[in-house]
């Protein structure tokens, strides 16, 4: 099914003639420099094609003949048609063993071009450019360290009189275009491919041994792999031929995850996972999908908060702009694991079902908090407020993608995330309960007891609420009116009771708030405003009356009730009723 809906979106985008995904024989990639000649293969200079986004240097992408799989002791035996990385065009650095090899493999490559390529004169050049020992040239350029600099130094050549490199010149393709199933690196006889029935078209083809590697958070992991005597063999087959897909399919679906894991408006990183997004025919949900869970742009960021209020919206008009509501939308997380990309989840279903469940999401962490704070909570701060240090590679690695799911399928939060956040709670001495904690832990509670009803409990609220029944919040109100009162007796205090107490006072309250208690009697006798005195006793009563004893232990999820109870509380101390 992901395979089948990846070829789909490949065919969707090919169809498309504003589309610029590559055809069948071709692939998107940078080539970081260009090795300039002559049409005699006369080296002129090599030139950068870099630009600096952001804080990376990105070389300018080419649409280019194929990349083969490569890997192993002997991956130096394979190269690319007239482009490949500065180990094989120029055999550096000099004195590596392994550049050395990968430069024999790459003259050998040129010295057995196929003839249909020899009337170009872009590839006559490059060939000239060897036989003329311009290569001593090249190496000695002083623009050769800045290619020793780059960390994956991909190079082609390009003639003076071009714009393009020598692997777009118009005779290339072409070739391409006719022998996509060539291979160029290696010397493979027909006999040896084997044909079969395509599991996803259903069509009669030259199956794929091998699946192509596809990029993912800075490695290279193929998808699709069977490797060699590993027990899943079967009927005497081996790698590819124990799930046969063609070649020509093998080629679209690749291609169209490749594209997406490089879409910025169609992948989304959260921890070590890829989250990737289409829908089956182009949809306003499909461009704005990536809004709803990432952090707002800083040149626009108000974008985000539209997209979401349009999600809103959408409960009234029955669909999400003009998108046809009925339309499917695919969701994909993946992540590297030791020998090929890990599916982590694969949601199928319609644009109004996930509108609906990720409009649910946003319901469920609405909370009260200052104006300055976000509307809306992005998933990724969310998930980093709650990792350790609140830093991002902290995350832990199943969360970003049980988190997700729980959003996608509208299902109970990871009871995971519960942990981590009453953890950080307890390890974060300067600021505790930050809105976006308390956020989740309303989300959590709220959505875990729509799915497990419990008489006993009571809704979490949005602002506070005098009268929930929990014990675990009435404890955290009375220990945010115990904080309160030791801040106003002492005005400019640089530690409260939060720092020293707040961890006991949420786990095992008994323990605690005896002495909390006595020690605030002191702290009222420091007023001079009486009237603030009484103001506080009766709220210090009040609470207390809610309250039967003070329990030995709390468990994890009244220990939220009471980061609720104490947040809300807090709030309600520095947020003016209208």
């Amino acid at each position: 099914m992901i395979l089948q809906a990846l070829k789909e979106y490949y065919d969707r985008k090919a169809a498309d003639p504003e589309s610029d995904i590559a055809p069948e024989g071709f692939e998107k990639k940078e080539l970081q420099f260009l090795i300039v000649i002559d049409a005699k293969g006369n080296f002129l200079n090599i030139e950068d094609t870099r630009e600096r986004i952001g804080k990376r240097l990105v070389g300018k992408s080419f649409l280019l003949p194929r990349s083969v799989g490569r890997s192993g002791n002997k991956s130096y035996e394979t190269t690319f048609l007239l482009w490949d990385h500065i180990g094989y065009l120029l055999g550096q650095p000099i004195g590596d063993p392994k550049s050395s090899k990968q430069h024999q493999t790459w003259l050998a490559a040129l010295s057995r071009l196929d003839s249909g390529l020899l009337t170009d004169v872009g590839v006559n050049a490059i060939i000239e450019f060897y036989n003329n020992n311009e290569l001593e040239r090249a190496i000695a350029s002083p623009q050769l360290k800045e290619c020793l600099k780059a960390p994956q130094c991909n190079m082609s050549f390009r003639l003076i009189s071009d714009m393009c490199p020598v692997p777009c010149r118009s005779k290339v393709q072409e070739f391409v275009r006719n022998n996509t199933t060539r291979i160029i690196d290696k010397e493979v006889s027909e006999e040896k491919e084997q044909t079969g029935i395509c599991l996803i078209t259903g069509e009669f083809g030259v199956i794929a041994r091998t699946h192509s590697r596809t990029p993912i958070n800075k490695d290279t992991k193929c998808l699709v792999g069977f490797q060699k005597n590993s027990g899943y063999d079967s009927y005497g087959k081996e790698q590819g031929y124990n799930a046969p897909i063609s070649k020509s399919t093998e080629f679209t679906y690749v291609t169209g995850l490749n594209t997406l894991l490089k879409s910025s408006s169609q992948r989304l990183l959260i921890g070590d996972a890829s989250t990737i997004f289409w829908s089956e025919k182009p949809s306003s949900f499909e461009s704005d999908f990536s809004f709803f869970f990432k952090e707002p742009e800083k040149d626009n960021p108000d974008i985000g908060t539209e997209k979401i209020k349009a999600l809103f919206e959408s409960v009234n008009s029955g669909a999400y702009r003009d998108d046809d509501s009925t339309s499917r939308f695919y969701i994909l997380g993946l992540s590297p694991n030791a020998a090929r990309i890990s599916v982590r989840f694969w949601h199928v279903g319609t644009i109004a079902e996930f509108a609906g469940r990720i409009r649910q999401h946003f319901e469920d962490f609405a909370i009260i908090k200052l104006s300055r704070e976000p509307e809306y909570y992005s998933l990724w701060r969310t998930l980093v407020n709650i990792a350790v240090q609140d830093e991002s590679e902290n995350i832990p690695p199943n969360l970003a993608g049980d988190f997700m799911r729980a959003i996608l399928n509208g299902t109970p939060y990871p009871a995971t995330s519960l942990q981590a956040v009453i953890r950080r709670i307890g390890s974060d001495t300067e600021n505790r309960v930050k809105p976006v904690r308390a956020a989740l832990i309303k989300a959590y509670l709220n959505r875990y007891h729509r799915f497990y009803p419990n008489k006993n409990h009571k809704e979490v609220t949005m602002e506070l609420d005098v009268s929930q029944p929990s014990i675990g919040y009435q404890l955290g109100r009375l220990f945010a009116t115990l904080e309160k009162i030791q801040e106003e007796a002492n005005p400019g205090i640089n530690a409260t009771i939060r720092e020293r107490f707040y961890g006991a006072a949420c786990a095992t309250p008994v323990t605690v708030f005896a002495n909390l208690l006595r020690l605030k009697n002191h702290h009222l006798a420091k007023l001079e405003n009486r009237g603030r005195v009484v103001n506080f006793e009766r709220m210090l009563g009040d609470i207390v009356s809610k309250i039967t004893d003070f329990p030995a232990h709390l468990d994890l999820h009244e220990q939220g009730r009471f980061a609720i109870g104490y947040y809300h509380q807090r709030q309600a101390f520095f947020i003016k009723k209208e």
